[in-house]
């Protein structure tokens, strides 16, 4: 079931006066009632759609045991995620996912309130007994795009539209510049941040400003296929879908992309609380657990160029390849990692610098 921010606010007026579910009821005769909060639409082909797609994942694997997801789009990441967290818990929904950082503090409070009520926040890094926080290791997807990128621009130049600069984006623009500078140590990237998730106006425009700029490959830390839209309008050398396939927006454009496969963390979870064996954790699965997926590679990589990026994907997979680890200078040029050392997960989570070959934002 997949509601609207409104919509959802006017059943909870109702819900709220409804009694709330013991666990020990639930767990002998009801399906679990799970809820996922959306910043956006699950039509915007990208991040939201990659969420809606895990819920429905969910649904076919766990079958009766779980209820008819129900998905509440369009939330803002302010006051009005905490009351439809809260309207979800006052329905009797015993699993509730929230799919973008700025919940963080919302889903704290709300899960205050609800002790028996399980909470998930994805990329969020705040836990308490009732709430686990979940993630996927795009960075590794980025040094496969990276890779893709150092062997194709033809200027040496690429793009980065960012939501904001948090660590999740700012090693996503890290961990691109790093695999495309093995292939052309000149390489360089230069990242703009449209302060939002999802506005395609904002998306294209930057695209545009950036391929008039001589820039030839555009990536994108935003939810929709509106800068590869842009890409395959202008002839530039290519971009990459973020979170989905998004090849039917940009047939030529698209050099592959970084496929979010949220399904089974979902089914996970979800199996738990019914279990009664959930508990509060963090999860960061990527490549090999598959939760970070590759797509097919656009018409216009040459094979080699495919062999090279599967190559990274491999490595990734079975350790033998971690693009954090050192030498690794910053964009000042000072050694922020040493020769043969690997950056920690809590360093990466952390990090607020950027490698060579960034131009930062003025």
């Amino acid at each position: 079931m997949t509601l609207t921010r409104r919509s959802m606010l006017k059943a909870g007026v109702a819900a709220a006066a409804l009694p709330l579910l013991g666990s020990k009821a639930f767990a002998q005769s009801e399906p679990l009632k799970v809820g996922f909060v959306l910043i956006g639409t699950v039509n915007d082909n990208g991040w939201n759609f990659g969420h809606s797609e895990g819920a429905k994942y969910m649904k076919a694997e766990l079958g009766d045991l779980v209820a008819e997801p129900t998905i509440v789009e369009n939330v803002p990441e302010g006051p009005d995620c905490e009351r439809v967290l809260r309207e979800l818990a006052q329905s009797g929904h015993k699993l509730i996912f929230a799919t973008s950082f700025g919940y963080g503090d919302y889903v704290i409070k709300v899960a205050q309130q609800f002790p028996d009520v399980k909470f998930e926040h994805a990329t969020g890094y705040q836990r308490s007994d009732n709430v686990a926080t979940y993630n996927a290791r795009f960075y590794e997807g980025r040094a496969v795009c990276g890779t893709v990128a150092g062997h194709m621009s033809k200027t040496g130049k690429a793009g980065y539209i960012g939501s904001f600069p948090i660590p999740e984006v700012v090693m996503g623009i890290n961990a691109f510049v790093l695999a495309a500078r093995k292939i052309n140590p000149e390489f360089t990237i230069t990242p703009v941040y449209i302060s939002t998730w999802n506005d395609p106006a904002k998306e294209a425009d930057a695209a545009r400003a950036m391929i008039d700029q001589g820039i030839d490959i555009v990536a994108q830390h935003t939810d929709g296929p509106a800068a590869l839209q842009v890409v395959e309008e202008r002839g530039a050398v290519g971009g990459f879908g973020q979170g989905a396939d998004m090849s039917a927006f940009a047939p030529n454009a698209q050099l592959t992309s970084i496929i979010d496969h949220w399904g089974p963390t979902y089914v996970e979870s979800a199996q738990a609380v019914i279990d009664g064996t959930w508990a509060s954790a963090d999860r960061w699965p990527g490549l090999k657990e598959g939760e970070v997926q590759i797509g097919p590679y656009g018409p216009t990589v040459p094979e080699d160029v495919a062999a090279a990026a599967e190559a990274v994907k491999n490595g990734q997979i079975d350790g033998s390849l971690h693009i954090f680890t050192g030498p690794i200078n910053d964009h000042t040029g000072v050694e922020r990692v040493a020769a043969g050392v690997t950056l920690t997960d809590a360093e990466l989570l952390s990090m607020d610098w950027y490698v060579e070959g960034v131009i930062p934002p003025a």
